[in-house]
């Protein structure tokens, strides 16, 4: 990438966005103007290798061409109609999604907030519809330290007191029990559940994997108690793990699955539910909507996310590079790592916290020039783009080393 102008440097423009931005984030000191593949570039023209990948919404890299192409030749053309009438790029969108994750219908959104929220809704629609729940008695079951988005309803069922606090009352309806837990889960069933929620892997708790077999016992559980199971795969998703979808890790067909980040390609923000018709099918129109959902340059690019993952080569290299990651982690164990949890090309890593917070740990990645982001307490999280090579991927955990071991 050639270096850009420097008229401004990285703390000028720090220093200019605090009077005029919300604090509603806690940004590293870094500032990026220019990115390709695994590598973003700042205002000074420093190069560091992208590890997080906006949280999954770039598992294929920045600007991917084939991506880029497919936005320019749509912006050519037509870029939004709304749902008033019909364009011509939605149907085929729909039809390669669903063929995709193996489902009958597809909602598209824009937000992986408005897919839980729509999930929601049409969840509680086929509880009173279909399983016969009395009016406004339909209850969601869901996990604790999940995250589901940021939406007064969804923020109401978190028990993350930091995006809770300040912002009631909330939706009442929602049953919270312990992750991965079966036995809680299935005391909190009853007649009123309309659906259990969950998300395969708990991304922003810390890369949280459940013990084999629990996502099979949860579609069991819901089979025998005649509720749905709605899989949160907005993180997990689009081969991030190693397969098209985390719940395959288990052989799993949700009724639900909500799809997000990795879907709009880093492009444009892209957003689905897919399920069954028999789940989806209780919409009708009024019931719910989006201006800009299934608009014709999200559907061009959604479309062209779908074709790279038809070929099978992300997942794969995930999977493969998947390994890298774990063999490198655990050979950091007790070298300034006290634990890890790693599934394809995903991990959260739990640091010696003598050696410094998660916040901190990231920063001193980031003046290496590695690009990681924290959690909670010392755990930072890994998920670098698919397209990363393991000649970048082996430099990234060296990096890591030299900061825990220096």
């Amino acid at each position: 990438m050639t270096a850009p102008a420097r008229a401004h440097g990285s703390q000028e423009l720090i220093r200019a966005e605090e009077p005029v931005l919300a604090h509603n984030y806690h940004p590293l000191p870094v500032v990026v103007a220019r990115a390709e593949g695994a590598w973003v570039e700042d205002v000074e023209g420093r190069r560091y290798l992208d590890m997080l990948a906006g949280y999954s919404a770039l598992n294929f890299g920045h600007r991917h061409p084939a991506l880029v192409d497919a936005a320019h030749r749509q912006l050519d053309r037509l870029t939004l109609t709304s749902r008033a009438f019909h364009h011509d790029r939605l149907a085929g969108f729909a039809e390669r999604l669903a063929a995709l994750t193996g489902t009958d219908m597809v909602l598209p959104m824009n937000t992986g907030a408005e897919a839980v929220e729509s999930g929601i809704k049409v969840a509680r629609k086929w509880a009173y519809d279909v399983k016969g729940v009395p009016a406004d008695r339909a209850t969601i079951v869901v996990a604790a330290d999940n995250f589901h988005g940021r939406t007064t309803t969804i923020v109401g069922f978190s028990t993350d007191e930091t995006a809770r606090a300040g912002f009631g009352p909330f939706t009442p309806g929602f049953r919270v029990v312990p992750y991965n837990d079966l036995a809680a889960l299935e005391e909190a069933v009853d007649e009123t559940t309309a659906a259990v929620l969950i998300e395969p892997i708990q991304g922003e708790a810390g890369v949280l994997i459940p013990d084999d077999g629990y996502l099979a016992g949860v579609r069991e559980l819901t089979r025998r108690a005649g509720c749905l199971f709605v899989a949160d795969e907005i993180q997990s998703g689009l081969g991030r793990t190693g397969h098209t979808l985390a719940v395959e890790h288990e052989s799993v067909v949700p009724d639900v699955v909500l799809l997000g980040k990795a879907l709009g390609g880093g492009i444009v923000p892209v957003s689905a539910v897919v399920g069954s018709r028999e789940v989806l099918g209780v919409l009708r129109p009024g019931e719910h909507g989006s201006t800009f959902g299934g608009n014709p340059l999200a559907a061009a690019v959604g479309t062209e996310v779908v074709e790279l993952l038809e070929t099978g080569e992300f997942q794969r290299r995930a999977a493969e590079l998947g390994t890298v990651l774990r063999e490198g982690l655990a050979a950091l164990v007790g070298r300034g790592v006290v634990g890890f949890r790693a599934r394809g090309l995903w991990a959260g890593v739990d640091v010696d916290p003598a050696l410094g917070s998660g916040r901190g740990i990231s920063e001193r990645l980031m003046r290496e020039g590695v690009l990681v982001k924290d959690t909670h307490g010392s755990t930072i999280r890994l998920a670098p783009p698919l397209t990363v090579t393991g000649e970048e991927l082996r430099g990234a955990l060296g990096t890591l080393e030299k900061v825990l071991t220096s």
